[in-house]
């Protein structure tokens, strides 16, 4: 399913591109025939020159770059990515040493007179201002600082495989209410050619009444179901309005300014093998940041366990004696003995968040299997309803309609018959965007799922002959 060729050229899926954009950023090869094509900075701070306009027709990549770019939460998880870099600077920066002046006897540095073997010149001697100047310097053992950045730089990781994973989710409520302002428009032209043929049947029913053909009741009835389908005609738009904005909303904008979306809700996929698929789940985001915060408590663990080594703290300094006039150099060795605290209270509760971690992954790796068998059943359900409406129950509904009408132009049905023909075109061919609008809903959850698009789209109308624009959206060969 793709809305634009130059997006997505071989199908209409919402997330084509958009799910590969989420990833490829952290790669090595950028798709020059994707949306990751136009993105050349593979970090979470995008580039000024890339600014889509809002205004005139809007595609899904310039959707997904005004939501990539303007989402306040999506902006937020990359500030804290920036502020976990400045964790990890911290945590590599070794202690700083401390010095200490310890002034004892202040004031007493008068010289010695007179005798100085005297009593007095001996307790003045002994009282006499002796001034210690020390440095001292923290020597972390066993390995600390070293532990200390390996988790610092995995929680920098972390936060990374975070910024994807919300990433991929912006993306795919993007892509759910891009479909969602698709399926509107074409709700409204639905019901812009409902009550264009509401018309037709108003003035075809005043002309037979006009020649006694029929009652003037109706005559009322068709003024009755011309103003029921205008009020559906106003529903539409007001749905359509209400999707516009909560669309631009993605990006903070609370007043559309784009003139219409462009896509084609006809182009489905080829849908892959159930276990393919399974096999991709394993690597999206979410499952890679689930082995990825196995990896940092781990880490923390092994922080916890070089903590269980004591410091080393060097003491060196003088012993400056003010009536002397000498100075004495003094060192000392400080290190705590771990004859209690052993930092066991620590070590075991890192045990158990690497235990904890180890069950959440194998969790989280049973919900995603578990939302892609979901997402996978209904798809493939949705697939076989979209099939019937468009090859059985459309086609037919248009015949009976035409039949019908032209029949009571001839006098051969009675206005019930065209009027209930004429509804039922109408509800079906809605039902139709409705199963299209599910049909690309479920799509896009499996992508979410896997944060990849399904390959291998084909156009089912272009395999039945029918022209389809891929571009504008302006196809109407089922509808």
């Amino acid at each position: 399913m793709s809305f634009d060729v130059s997006f997505a050229p071989s199908r209409y899926s919402v997330l084509a591109g958009c799910l590969v954009l989420a990833l490829s950023w952290h790669s090595s090869a950028i798709a020059e025939n994707t949306f990751v094509g136009v993105i050349p900075d593979r970090s979470p701070r995008f580039s000024n020159m890339l600014q889509p306009e809002e205004k005139g027709d809007l595609t899904l990549r310039d959707a997904a770059l005004l939501a990539l770019q303007r989402n306040p939460e999506l902006a937020s998880f990359a500030k804290e990515m920036r502020a976990l870099e400045g964790a990890t600077l911290q945590a590599g920066l070794l202690r700083n040493p401390e010095l200490s002046i310890n002034v004892e006897n202040v004031g007493n540095i008068q010289p010695l007179q007179g005798d100085v073997n005297s009593q007095k010149a001996v307790t003045q001697e002994v009282v006499q201002q002796i001034t210690t100047i020390r440095i001292s310097q923290l020597i972390e053992l066993g390995g600390k600082r070293a532990a200390r950045v390996n988790a610092a730089l995995l929680g920098e990781e972390l936060a990374g495989k975070d910024y994807e994973t919300r990433r991929v989710e912006l993306i795919a409520r993007i892509a759910n209410t891009f479909t969602e302002v698709l399926a509107g428009q074409e709700r409204v032209r639905l019901a812009e050619d409902n009550l264009q043929l509401a018309q037709g049947v108003v003035s075809t029913t005043g002309k037979r009444v006009q020649a006694g053909k029929v009652p003037p009741i109706e005559e009322t009835r068709a003024g009755v179901t011309l103003s029921t389908t205008r009020i559906e005609l106003e529903q539409a738009q007001r749905d359509l309005a209400s999707a516009r904005k909560r669309l631009t909303l993605l990006w903070g904008n609370a007043s559309p300014r784009f003139t219409r979306a462009l896509g084609n809700l006809e182009l489905l996929i080829t849908l892959p093998s159930f276990e393919v698929l399974s096999e991709r789940v394993l690597s999206s985001p979410a499952a890679l940041r689930a082995m990825k915060n196995i990896e940092q408590r781990k880490a923390l663990l092994e922080v916890e366990q070089t903590r269980q080594i004591p410091n080393l703290t060097v003491n060196a300094g003088v012993v400056h004696h003010a009536l002397l006039g000498g100075n004495t150099p003094v060192v000392s060795l400080v290190m705590p003995l771990p004859f209690f605290d052993r930092n066991q209270g620590n070590v075991r509760e890192a045990h158990q968040r690497v235990d904890k971690a180890i069950d959440e992954q194998a969790a989280i790796d049973l919900r995603l299997k578990a939302e892609l068998t979901l997402a996978y059943e209904a798809l493939s359900s949705a697939q076989n309803e979209v099939g019937i409406l468009r090859d059985e129950i459309l086609p037919a509904a248009r015949s009976a309609f035409e039949v019908t009408n032209r029949g009571y132009e001839l006098g051969k049905f009675g206005f019930l018959e065209v009027l209930d023909a004429q509804r039922t075109l109408f509800q079906n061919r809605i039902l139709y965007v409705r199963a299209l609008a599910n049909y690309h809903r479920l799509v896009n959850e499996i992508e979410r799922v896997i944060a990849a698009p399904i390959d291998g789209a084909v156009n089912p109308a272009a395999i039945n002959g029918n022209n389809t624009n891929g571009t504008n959206g302006n196809s109407r060969s089922t509808l």
